[in-house]
């Protein structure tokens, strides 16, 4: 039996034309300067330098003048340092300060790929067979900092997919700190970030079972305040900055999607959101909920965080909790299995695990359910996405890593009941790179973080070599009959034909 696996013919590229407009920030010193200078020109002086200035970047940024005055307020100590009263500011003074801590900053510079994809919310007034999509992707710019930008695309009968073009703006979400934290979890948070275990005893003691974001700053500023050792100061900033890590965020209404990044907001996160991985969740009442697992980098540790939405346009954030919520690659089932959450991990960055839990953030007792069997996977597996519900069971498309640090993806089938069952397991991988799609950022690497059936078919969103990102499909009954027809075993003709980094395979690609 032979599955065709369709590469189509739509790829998405990096733009670079995309930017938001960021603080900028050199310290206390250089700020005071800056703003004195500022404050020495004449009112004629001031609008004949933001004049332009706003007519140049209003083409760029939808509400060029809010971006600055919030900018402005953000340096309003170093106003008061600088002798001035800030009150006593004009706009076009308030506007021209912002725009000396602003910097344009393009999140797509260097790579827009790794996607992950749900059935958009709005499904109205479409032709019978069409489908609307949200596609998340990972957006890479200067520095290998990585956000979550979204496309909206239409999937026709036929399998075609056309994806909207991206609006003029993009813009960050407005962000609203109104958590109320659970001590022991937020504790016990903060000692896996390896936070000093003194200031955190010293902090929680002063702190409610529940407690809220204003009561935590306020505890962690007076302890800082009295703090005479200046190495554990940058402690007492590490907690508020865990505690940016629980927020909620809200984009205007007036935003297309494409509009909108999710960009870190939090230290924690400062070097990167990674690896999205969207799901439509079925609540047990029938209600819809939109969860997407995420990795948070510092460029020293990893942390795993939970995102989820009605309607991408209000989010709510929290970390994940546990012995299982380690490292990357979390990955949610689209429903309760027996009454509880189900969770796809690889805690060790080398195999697949299972886990169950009664709370959406807390995930401990990972089993084991897979590892690197097949010599395309010998260095490790995860998962590429959410399983996606079948009548055969749950599908998991996995990726591997083998010789040359090659990344393919495969497919494996699971107990619908029991997932910690294997039913089946392609031993040969189900899409790998070609020589158009080998070389990029990191070449040699195809990657998705989640896939949609639509017609019968298995649409598969995947980056290629960590730089842009495509499509590909496959007929689902046939991968299905595949994978209860896969055997256990590797044949010698598969390992032999290694060295040349093909595999003996009964999938053949079409338009590649």
């Amino acid at each position: 039996m032979r599955i065709s696996v369709e590469r189509k013919p739509v790829k998405l590229y990096p733009d670079p034309k995309r930017v938001i407009a960021r603080f900028f920030f050199n310290g206390d010193e250089r700020a005071k300067e800056v703003i004195k200078n500022v404050i020495s020109l004449s009112h004629q002086q001031v609008f004949d330098i933001i004049s332009p200035i706003l007519q140049e970047y209003s083409k760029r940024h939808r509400n060029i003048t809010k971006i600055l005055k919030r900018h402005c307020k953000k340096v309003k100590h170093c106003i008061e340092l600088a002798g001035i009263n800030y009150d006593s500011l004009n706009d076009y003074q308030e506007l021209l300060i912002g725009s000396y801590f602003t910097h344009e900053y393009s999140i797509e510079s260097a790579a827009f790929f790794n996607p992950s994809v749900v059935e958009d919310p709005d499904q109205t007034n479409l032709v019978e067979g069409h489908k609307r999509l949200i596609i998340s992707f990972r957006a890479v710019g200067e520095g290998h900092i990585s956000s979550v930008v979204f496309r909206r695309a239409l999937i026709d009968d036929a399998g075609n997919i056309i994806v909207d073009p991206s609006g003029n703006y993009i813009v960050e979400a407005e962000v609203a700190r109104n958590t109320i934290y659970n001590k022991k979890l937020f504790l016990k948070k903060a000692s896996d970030a390896l936070i000093d275990l003194t200031i955190l005893n010293r902090v929680g003691s002063h702190l409610d079972e529940k407690f809220d974001y204003e009561a935590l700053t306020k505890t962690v500023l007076e302890f800082k305040e009295q703090e005479q050792d200046d190495s554990l100061k940058i402690e007492y900033d590490k907690v508020i900055w865990l505690s940016d890590t629980y927020h909620e965020f809200y984009f205007s209404k007036d935003t297309d999607i494409s509009d909108r990044v999710i960009y870190p907001i939090s230290e924690f996160e400062r070097k990167g959101i990674e690896d999205a991985r969207f799901v439509r969740f079925v609540k047990d009442d029938g209600s819809i909920m939109y969860y997407a697992t995420y990795t948070a980098f510092d460029g020293r540790m990893i942390l795993p965080k939970l995102l989820q939405t009605v309607d991408f346009y209000d989010f709510k954030v929290s970390p994940l909790h546990g012995s299982g919520a380690q490292n990357k690659n979390l990955a949610l089932f689209p429903r309760k299995i027996n009454g509880k959450y189900a969770m796809l991990s690889r805690i060790d960055g080398w195999n697949n695990y299972l886990m169950y839990s009664d709370r959406l953030t807390v995930w401990d007792h990972p089993v084991m359910i897979q590892q690197p069997k097949f010599p395309w996977e010998f260095c490790q597996i995860g998962n590429c996405g959410s399983p996606i519900e079948t009548k055969a069971g749950w599908l998991i498309l996995t990726h591997g890593v083998g010789p040359m640090r090659k990344y393919c993806i495969g497919a494996t089938l699971l107990d619908l009941d029991d997932p910690s069952k294997v039913i089946g397991r392609l031993p040969e991988p189900l899409v790998m790179p070609n020589n158009d799609e080998r070389e990029g950022y990191v070449p040699n690497v195809l990657y998705s973080c989640g896939s949609i059936i639509h017609n019968g078919e298995l649409i598969i969103p995947y980056g290629l070599s960590d730089y842009c990102a495509s499509f590909a499909s496959v007929n689902v009954d046939l991968l299905l009959e595949k994978l209860h027809n896969s055997s256990d075993s590797i044949s010698e003709s598969s390992t032999s034909n290694l060295e040349n980094q093909t595999y003996t395979t009964s999938i053949a690609f079409v338009n590649t």
